[in-house]
C-alpha cells in the first residue's frame, strides 16, 4: 500500500513539509478538508481501512500510538468513508476533515491518518497480519497568528566511532513554537593540502518540539585525514534552513572530542559590513592624499 498527502494550504505552497504532511494552525471552532490518496500496489484487490490514530515526539522523534489509540486531535478527525475495496494497482481518494472545537486545547498537537490493510489468520491461533502507511499531522491551535518556527545549531562536535569512522555531531535546538523536522548535509573544506570532502548527508533526520533539543549526526569516510577541518553543516526543515560553520578536528581514536561553538553568522556580516568600511574610507583617504599632494606640486611649479 501508499498513501500521499493531495492538499496543502496556499499559504505553504512552496512548503516542501506541507506536500508531505498535513501542516496547520486554526483557531478554535474551525474546520479544513484535505484529500489523501490511497495507492494499491499489489496485483490483487484490497479492502482498506481509514482511520486516524493518536501520535506524539519523544526522543526527537515522530511516535505514532499502536493500533488505533486515541488523543485529543485524532478525534476531531473525520472521514467521507472509512472501508471500502481498492482494486489492483489502482488508486482512491478520501476526504478527511479536520473539526476543531470551540473548546479545543491550544498549543501544538499531533497525530496520523492510516490506511490500513489487514490479512485473516492462516490458521488458529495464528498472528494476523496487519500493513499500514500513514499520513503525520501537526496541528497548532490557538487564537491570533500562527507561533514562529525556527532552530539553532548550537554546537559541532567532532567524534570517532567504535568501527574508526569520523563523525560530526551537532546538537540542534528549537527556539520556535512548532515542531521542526530537520535534515540536511555536511562538507568539509581547507583540510590537510587543502583537501575538500563532501557533501554527506545526515545519518538520520530528527523531529524536534517546540523548545526541545536534539543532537543530529553525520557519519563520513574513514579515510580522511584527522584534520583540521573548516566544517559547514546545512539543516533544513521546510523553507527554514540554518548552516553552522567551525574549525574542527577529529579524535585519533574512538570517543568524542571538544563541543565547538559555531561562528556567528551575525558576527562574520558585521566584520565584513566593519572591512568595507574601513576599506571605503581608506580609499577615500587615498584619494584626498593624491589630490592634495598634486596641488602641492602645481604650488610648487
Amino acid at each position: 500500500m501508499g498513501i500521499k498527502l493531495l492538499d496543502a494550504p496556499t499559504n505553504r505552497r512552496d512548503d516542501p513539509r506541507a506536500k508531505t504532511y498535513i501542516i496547520d494552525f486554526l483557531p478554535p471552532n474551525s474546520v479544513i478538508r484535505r484529500r489523501v490518496e490511497i495507492r494499491n500496489t499489489s496485483d490483487e484487490a484490497k479492502s482498506v481501512d481509514v482511520y486516524a490514530g493518536a501520535a506524539d515526539i519523544q526522543d526527537a522523534k515522530f511516535i505514532v500510538g499502536a493500533d488505533r489509540t486515541p488523543n485529543e486531535l485524532s478525534t476531531w478527525v473525520s472521514f467521507d468513508r472509512t472501508h471500502f475495496d481498492v482494486p489492483a494497482r489502482s488508486t482512491t481518494t478520501v476526504l478527511a476533515t479536520i473539526t476543531v472545537p470551540a473548546q479545543a486545547t491550544g498549543g501544538e498537537q499531533y497525530a496520523a491518518i492510516w490506511a490500513q490493510v489487514a490479512a485473516p489468520p492462516s490458521g488458529p491461533g495464528m498472528v494476523r497480519m496487519v500493513n499500514r502507511v500513514g499520513v503525520r499531522i501537526y496541528l497548532s491551535v490557538g487564537p491570533g497568528g500562527e507561533p514562529r518556527s525556527d532552530f539553532e545549531i548550537e554546537n559541532l562536535t567532532p567524534a570517532r566511532t567504535a568501527d574508526g569512522r569520523p563523525e560530526v555531531l551537532a546538537q540542534v535546538h528549537n527556539t520556535g513554537g512548532r515542531a521542526v523536522d530537520v535534515s540536511g548535509s555536511l562538507t568539509l573544506s581547507d583540510g590537510p593540502g587543502g583537501l575538500r570532502a563532501g557533501p554527506f548527508q545526515v545519518s538520520a533526520g530528527k523531529t524536534i518540539e517546540p523548545g526541545g533539543r536534539a543532537q543530529v549526526s553525520v557519519l563520513l569516510d574513514q579515510k580522511l585525514p584527522v584534520g583540521p577541518w573548516k566544517a559547514e553543516l546545512s539543516l533544513a526543515s521546510g523553507l527554514i534552513n540554518r548552516t553552522a560553520t567551525a574549525v574542527i578536528t577529529f579524535p585519533s581514536s574512538p570517543g568524542v572530542g571538544e563541543p565547538v561553538v559555531p561562528q556567528s553568522p551575525y558576527f562574520t556580516g558585521v566584520l565584513v559590513g566593519l572591512l568595507a568600511v574601513a576599506c571605503t574610507a581608506l580609499g577615500w583617504i587615498g584619494i584626498r592624499s593624491w589630490r592634495r599632494r598634486r596641488a602641492d606640486l602645481r604650488t610648487e611649479w
